[in-house]
């Protein structure tokens, strides 16, 4: 049973977790949370429709916590890529009366660091201008967690993304549901567009339990991601030369060819992206900005992968 923790002082925040039948991981998730050296002034875990014993264990929490929430969404709904999105929406909105300057989607798969949350605000604090952050994800390989490849320090990954609290009202307040998902990019993206700095943290370790597209078959997920990539208005030059890169990647030349052919097909058919013009563009201007440094300067990559600033 869990033991009552007083809050440590320090930059106030809330957290989000949606989660669906997560019986098997969502009691050391919170823990996790629990164990931390800064505790968040309100958590709010959405239940989105949830069949198993997930209510159950969070209830139990709760009584002890008196920062954890259960909010169940009992509302019928299709199961996709946008209903994680508005399950965090609904967090969101529900932590719209509490006390926080900053607010943070959590998994329902991923555990942290004791440190983590104290590191983290401590990087806002210091840093006014960024108002999108998270730290790096380790997943486990042969039995043991290792950094997730592809570090990028602008790239915050969803499971762990942290929002300025002025940043996140300023992009509307919740991430947009898209129909072959990548909110977490859009919000990159719009945050930026906003001028506002979005940064990693790859000294914040946050460990994932469930490898990336487990849920719904390995090939369809990668093959979803090409039309993700198109329908947020990805450049194919851009595309090309980001795919061509991980097939020369002995671990990812399939994921790679997988996800290039869903960018194709996505391209041929011409579906309608549900994101504006101004954003495509944006977005393109940065993609080709990074072409254009990449070949300018052939170790930016290595040096953005290891955090370091120049």
């Amino acid at each position: 049973m869990a033991h009552r923790r007083t809050l440590r002082q320090g930059p106030a925040f809330a957290l989000v977790t949606a989660a669906y039948n997560e019986e098997a991981m969502i009691e050391d998730v919170i823990r996790s949370v629990v164990a931390q050296t800064l505790l968040p002034r309100l958590w709010v875990i959405v239940s989105d429709g949830s069949t198993d014993r997930t209510d159950e264990i969070v209830k139990d929490y709760a009584r002890v916590h008196s920062f954890i929430r259960l909010e169940r969404v009992v509302e019928s709904h299709a199961r996709n890529f946008a209903a994680q999105a508005m399950a965090i929406n609904r967090g969101f909105t529900s932590c719209g009366e509490a006390e926080y300057n900053y607010i943070g989607n959590l998994d329902a798969d991923i555990t942290l660091e004791p440190d983590y949350f104290a590191r983290l605000l401590e990087i806002f604090e210091r840093e006014p201008g960024i108002g999108l952050s998270g730290g790096r994800l380790y997943e486990k390989m042969n039995g043991v967690f290792r950094p997730r490849g592809g570090f990028d320090a602008r790239s915050v990954p969803h499971g762990v993304q942290m929002f300025r609290r002025e940043c996140l009202d300023a992009l509307g307040g919740g991430y947009m549901p898209l129909p072959y998902g990548g909110p977490d990019w859009h919000m990159e993206v719009s945050a930026r567009m906003k001028g506002w700095r979005v940064e990693a943290v790859q000294e914040c370790k946050a460990y994932h339990h469930r490898p990336t597209g487990a849920a719904g078959g390995v090939m369809r997920y990668w093959y979803r991601q090409g039309f993700m990539d198109y329908s947020l208005g990805s450049h194919p030059l851009f595309q090309v030369f980001k795919l061509t890169k991980r097939i020369s990647s002995k671990p990812y030349v399939l994921a790679a060819c997988v996800r290039l052919a869903g960018f194709v097909r996505a391209t041929w058919s011409r579906e309608k992206r549900p994101v504006s013009g101004e954003f495509i563009e944006f977005l393109r201007q940065e993609q080709i900005s990074r072409l254009r440094s990449l070949f300018s300067d052939p170790l930016k990559p290595i040096r953005e992968r290891s955090g370091i600033r120049t």
